[in-house]
């Protein structure tokens, strides 16, 4: 009979831990169902809002914003010194403080000098750049309004064949804003947003149909996005982004160029939604984390080139979906370095047409994961570098002699019910991954198979070549 009891009482004891762990199982679901989904929907939503909400116009006259705009004492009209210069002629401004609102009508040149500040008044935008061929250069732009309806920025672009370089944007809601403008050179700026939540600041470069433009070695923090709409041949080059929502985001954007990017601590380092035929080359991304958080996303995108860049700590290095969208378009990413990420590459679904060639997949939490039942495997996997492949190379060539495969074992459990990542990395779950890979009841589903895994792959033949990692300055 003591023995009876005391099988009972461990059989009490197992029941009550399993409700113990139902309970906090339940609480843990719920937390990170509702983060995951509700972090990339809210983003693809907030996204695609634009498109289809076309801000209101102004009720107030030009009047009345005037009368609401307060600056500092003793700042000089800038409108007039404008009007006053000739076409092709240059205005130099003096370290002062001059006052907005100022239109550019004829082709100039505004040069500033340090302490050059041009003060909003905390209404409206600051400066319209009507006319081709205007070049703006050495302005401290400052204190523009705040209101989205009217895209309140520091310079607002409808001139062709223009050059904005070495200016300073401080406590404006949108930096440049294009419309119809093409052919212009952003660069060398130093852009930033007011001090309002991330979803509440204005973009530091909004881009709508607007082709041709170069936009490199900017230093962009704090803004909302760096966005592209139905735009094509713009060239993104070269800057820094940190602490902002999309690093950059092209929307119906196609045949763009990404290069030698800097990402730090953004929700989503670079996003291509319904945009095709676009480079992705040389970027470093690095630390897009919380429930949102991806390095390179794909919303329906095709025939996009993405090489030799670096995903570095992101919750998802690479997150695809229903990509690419053209039956018979391809992506094809190759000499990536995608290390050290929550999940290297995640697919939204059972899809295909992606080529993954010659990448390195280093010290990643999972490799590659599909959300719901499916597999990657109809995707192409050639030539790529797992750090946690295990195998022979008998004849030295740097092939592995039997390929990479991932399967959903218990420890993919977790991708057929999303559910189940509140329990990812505990010891029961590493346990039942134990126990099934000794005797599996059921068959598993292979994820992917690389039927050439390498052994190494030179540090210059990976990652982004000559990109510097980003690094916090504050």
């Amino acid at each position: 009979m003591t023995g009876s009891h005391r099988v009972m009482r461990w059989l009490k004891g197992i029941v009550a831990g399993g409700v113990v762990v139902g309970v906090v199982g339940l609480i843990g679901v719920a937390v990170v169902r509702y983060a995951e989904m509700r972090g990339i929907d809210d983003l693809t939503r907030d996204a695609g809002f634009a498109d289809h909400h076309p801000p209101a116009p102004d009720p107030r006259s030009e009047a009345e914003l005037e009368n609401l705009r307060r600056f500092p004492v003793g700042a000089v009209p800038l409108q007039p010194l404008i009007d006053a210069t000739p076409a092709g002629g240059t205005l130099r401004l003096e370290p002062k403080i001059y006052a907005a609102p100022g239109r550019v009508q004829q082709p100039i040149r505004i040069e500033g000098v340090p302490g050059t500040v041009v003060d909003g008044g905390g209404i409206g935008s600051i400066v319209t750049v009507e006319a081709d061929d205007v070049a703006i250069s050495g302005i401290t732009f400052r204190n523009s309004g705040d209101r989205h309806e009217t895209t309140d920025s520091a310079v607002r672009l409808r001139g062709k064949h223009g050059s904005f370089k070495d200016n300073v944007i401080e406590d404006c809601l949108f930096g440049f804003e294009l419309k119809q403008a093409d052919r212009n050179i952003i660069r060398r700026n130093r852009i930033g947003s007011k001090d309002l939540p991330e979803a509440l600041r204005g973009d530091a470069v909004r881009v709508w149909y607007s082709n041709g433009n170069i936009i490199e070695d900017n230093d962009i923090a704090h803004s909302r996005d760096t966005v592209i709409w139905y735009s094509i041949d713009n060239i993104v080059g070269g800057n820094r982004i940190t602490d902002s929502r999309y690093g950059i985001h092209l929307m119906y954007a196609h045949k763009n160029r990404l290069l030698r990017n800097s990402f730090l601590g953004n929700t989503v380092g670079i996003f291509l939604m319904y945009a095709n035929d676009n480079d992705v080359i040389d970027n470093v991304i690095h630390y897009s984390q919380g429930p949102s958080g991806i390095g390179l996303g794909f919303k329906e995108s095709s025939n996009t080139r993405v090489e030799h860049n670096d995903f570095f700590a992101n919750a998802r290095g690479v997150f695809m979906d229903a990509s690419p969208y053209d039956p018979e378009g391809f992506n094809i990413f190759r000499s990536n370095r995608i290390a050290y990420n929550g999940t290297a590459v995640a697919f939204h679904s059972d899809w295909e047409g992606n080529t993954f060639e010659d990448n390195a997949f280093l010290g990643n939490h999972s490799g590659v994961t599909v959300y719901g039942t499916g597999s990657a495997n109809r995707n192409r996997w050639t030539g790529n570098l797992w750090d946690d492949w295990v195998g022979f190379d008998r004849d030295g060539d740097g092939i592995g002699d039997t390929p990479h495969e991932s399967w959903s074992w218990a420890d993919r459990l977790w991708m057929d019910v999303p559910d189940a990542q509140f329990f990812r990395t505990s010891p029961s779950l590493e346990l039942i991954d134990f126990v099934e890979r000794l005797g599996s009841l059921t068959e598993p589903r292979l994820i992917m198979r690389d039927e050439r895994p390498r052994l190494r792959l030179p540090a210059p033949d990976v990652g982004a070549r000559g990109t510097k990692r980003p690094e916090k300055t504050s």
